[in-house]
């Protein structure tokens, strides 16, 4: 028995050795199978964390869980048995997630971990020194009478050599009524550790934004802003953060929500990527237009408009109240964060009139066929801002002069002067929010708006500056922040996409002063409230927390009768989960 479980640890050990080396080496491996039943994988800092709803951990981790069963052939008749159950399953919520191991076999695998790292374990076949592994946390499955859903363990080392290991379990269940009393905390912690004095350090997590369906078949985004404070000491259970606590806004916006004041920029956007996409590919998927008319007929008629105003005089005007008029997602109590321009010219106009009526090729041919021979017959001198290097922009300045240069409007010169002309346009728009509000410079915009760089990357900087855009109006719709405040997080956004590619998934974080916010949470209930009591040992606490949510994945909760609840009640007042993190400190030496 023992040499099979010494053989175990030094196998494990190993195994998981192999793992990090292969991670620091930047070798990227999907996770191993551990003796056919255990799923083993290494999280790398600033990865997807499943004990971050707990914890708060961020640091390199393996997590532990139970291998999915892999399906079986089955007759006719189990098949029909397996869809109804997978309908009903359906029915009721159950998505299949994370697999927890049982609560034995998670303490075997922590007790493996442990002594490949005791020093005083000479006889195992392992290299001396032994090289100390990142914490170990093993999904459980709440069979014990405890209801543990996690099991862990970190290492304590001193002068980089192995001096013990800290235990931890984790238990969690669904609480309509819980009762607590944080003396009894500090108390159970001082007895366990054998502490004379301990302090209590709080955390809440407010949430301000959360995206909700806009019916049936367009979901959710994945819009969110919360808050984070933290603070000490606590005063008691749900103590509400005092004014003097460190607060933290995390933000993360997804674009095209078609709600939003900005879905008629997004828009453009989109037509756009389709432009550059097709320049790219060959392949163009044309999106459904907004206007009723044939593309051809809506440039022409514009043309005529133009023609009657000598290109001159109301123009610019007239088209931006069109547009105006056909942005329908433009909400007027919140139109000032974001208008049409009204400066726009000949280019920028026809780009409105192109994008929301072009379905195809012959549509791009036929409407620059039109506008090419109206400017050669002189039938418009349509003005134009300074400053732009478009095919179609030099065309109209040829044109003053009676004299233009011939076009073969074939391959991919119509998408091409398509894709130029709403470049143009949303540079200038972007360039208007972000100057009129007094939040960037065009020293600070450079990065995004310069045409030094080819057209597809062009394109893909504007996408950016577009999701920056849709960050600062959530926020200035749903947080109302002071200008300073906006002012830095524009500043932060701009930072991170001069360094990183466009990630909609990003969480941004902004240092706030809480009397800034307050207004936001001192009345409201917090999405989680987490007290954790310690002694100044980072490693060893207690940890008691109270959410809306379940806070692990692979489990239950252990959900309460949903009979008992009344007609006058709901989920969210009714349920709350509550966890308890607890710790045992064994020293090696």
């Amino acid at each position: 028995m023992w040499s099979r479980m010494n053989r175990a640890a030094e196998e494990f050990y190993t195994r998981l050795l192999q793992e990090v080396d292969e991670e620091k080496k930047g070798i990227c491996k999907d996770p191993f199978i551990y003796e056919a039943d255990v799923h083993v994988q290494l999280i790398g800092k600033g990865q997807p964390n499943p004990l971050k709803n707990i914890l708060n951990e961020n640091d390199v981790i393996f997590i532990l869980e139970k291998v999915p069963l892999e399906k079986e052939e089955t007759s006719p008749v189990e098949e029909l048995q397996s869809e109804e159950t997978a309908i009903s399953d359906f029915s009721t919520g159950e998505n299949v997630g994370p697999l927890a191991l049982p609560v034995g076999r998670a303490r075997q695998l922590i007790g493996l971990y442990t002594m490949a790292h005791n020093p005083n374990m000479t006889h195992l076949k392992i290299s001396r020194p032994v090289t100390a592994l990142p914490p170990l946390w093993v999904r459980c499955d709440s069979s014990d009478p405890e209801g543990t859903c996690w099991l862990g363990a970190e290492l304590i080392t001193t002068n980089s050599s192995i001096a013990g290991i800290v235990l931890y379990v984790v238990s969690c269940k669904a609480d309509k009524n819980y009762s607590v009393n944080l003396e009894d905390l500090k108390n159970s912690h001082k007895k366990r550790h054998h502490l004379s004095t301990v302090t209590a350090r709080g955390f809440a997590q407010y949430e301000l934004l959360k995206s909700t369906a806009l019916d049936d078949i367009v979901p959710a985004s994945q819009t969110a802003i919360t808050l984070d404070i933290s603070w000490s000491p606590v005063d008691e259970i749900l103590h509400i953060p005092p004014l003097s606590s460190n607060a933290t806004l995390n933000i993360k916006v997804e674009s095209g929500d078609p709600r939003s004041p900005l879905s008629h920029l997004h828009r453009e956007l989109k037509f756009l990527l389709v432009l550059a996409d097709g320049l790219r590919t060959g392949v163009t998927e044309w999106p459904a237009p907004l206007e009723a008319k044939p593309a051809a007929e809506v440039v022409q008629e514009f043309l005529n408009d133009l023609n009657k105003l000598d290109g001159f005089g109301d123009s610019a005007k007239k088209d931006t109240e069109t547009v105006k008029h056909d942005s329908a997602a433009f909400d007027r109590s919140i139109e000032c964060l974001f208008t049409v321009r009204c400066d726009l010219d000949f280019a920028e106009q026809l780009w409105c009139k192109m994008s929301s009526s072009v379905i195809s090729y012959q549509d791009l041919v036929k409407c620059f066929t039109l506008i090419i021979q109206s400017l050669q017959r002189g039938d418009v001198q349509p003005w134009l801002h300074s400053g732009s290097n478009s095919l179609l922009s030099k065309l109209i300045h040829q044109s003053y002069h009676g004299t233009m240069d011939t076009v073969s409007l074939s391959g991919t010169i119509p998408v091409q002067m398509l894709l130029e002309v709403g470049l143009d346009k949303l540079k200038k728009d972007y360039i208007s929010f972000f100057i009129g509000q007094e939040l960037a410079s065009l020293n600070h915009l450079e990065y995004f708006i310069s045409p030094s760089v080819d057209i597809q990357e062009q394109v893909y900087r504007v996408q950016k500056l577009h999701h920056i855009l849709e960050i600062l109006v959530s926020c200035k719709l749903f947080i109302k922040p002071q200008h300073e405040l906006l002012f830095s997080l524009t500043q932060s956004c701009i930072k991170y996409y001069k360094q990183n590619p466009l990630d909609e998934q990003h969480i941004f974080q902004l240092p706030v002063r809480p009397t800034a916010v307050k207004s936001l949470y001192q009345s409201e209930n917090p999405q989680k409230w987490r007290v954790e009591i310690s002694s100044g040992q980072k490693k060893v606490k207690t940890v008691w927390q109270l959410s809306d949510s379940p806070p692990v994945d692979h489990l239950n909760c252990h959900k309460p009768d949903f009979s008992e609840l009344t007609l006058n009640s709901s989920l969210e007042e009714r349920i709350s989960f509550t966890s308890m993190v607890t710790c045992s400190q064994v020293h090696f030496k």
